[in-house]
């Protein structure tokens, strides 16, 4: 009778032997076959355009989500009161920082940071604090909501350095 160790050994064996001759064969067409060299081309193009496609429509599509946030956010509307609006800042900045944490919650986070600037007295200083203190990944999808909120106010407000933030198109964009 035949071992159970001996059908595995033999069954590993022509697994590895077929992948091998594949390897060989492959190899042997891409160097000596220039239709196959062409079809391979192709390929590569049509995987990388197929790629750039679905990337840009992923983008669309958070783009989209970060703008109906900002409706939302907006609809919802913000404090008035210098008390409310101190207790609305402090809750949502510490809200944030414990969302940006967790990279599956981004757009949560930059929410939360979102509607802290938009109650915060000179917006133009808590952007240079969250851009020194702030994820990128979070700091990019917040930039995003400030460039299409048209309804908050930076004002000719300067960041240190002398950066202008009511000519900026895209705040904090890479």
């Amino acid at each position: 009778m035949v071992n159970a160790s001996t059908v595995a050994t033999i069954s590993v064996a022509t697994a590895v032997t077929g992948v091998f001759a594949y390897a060989v064969y492959f190899d042997y067409q891409r160097r000596a076959n220039p239709e196959f060299r062409k079809n391979l081309h192709r390929e590569s193009r049509r995987q990388a355009r197929a790629e750039k496609e679905k990337n840009a429509v992923a983008n669309k599509q958070k783009s989209q989500e970060v703008h109906a946030v900002v409706d939302d956010a907006i609809e919802e509307g913000f404090p008035t009161g210098v008390n409310e609006k101190e207790q609305f800042f402090m809750d949502h900045v510490q809200q944030g920082e414990l969302l940006a944490a967790d990279p599956a919650s981004t757009t949560e986070a930059a929410l939360a940071f979102y509607k802290a600037l938009k109650v915060y007295p000179t917006p133009g200083d808590l952007i240079s604090i969250y851009d020194k203190t702030v994820d990128k990944r979070v700091l990019d999808v917040l930039a995003e909501m400030i460039a299409y909120d048209k309804t908050l106010d930076l004002g000719s407000q300067q960041i240190p350095g002398g950066i202008n933030l009511a000519d900026l198109q895209n705040p904090g964009l890479d």
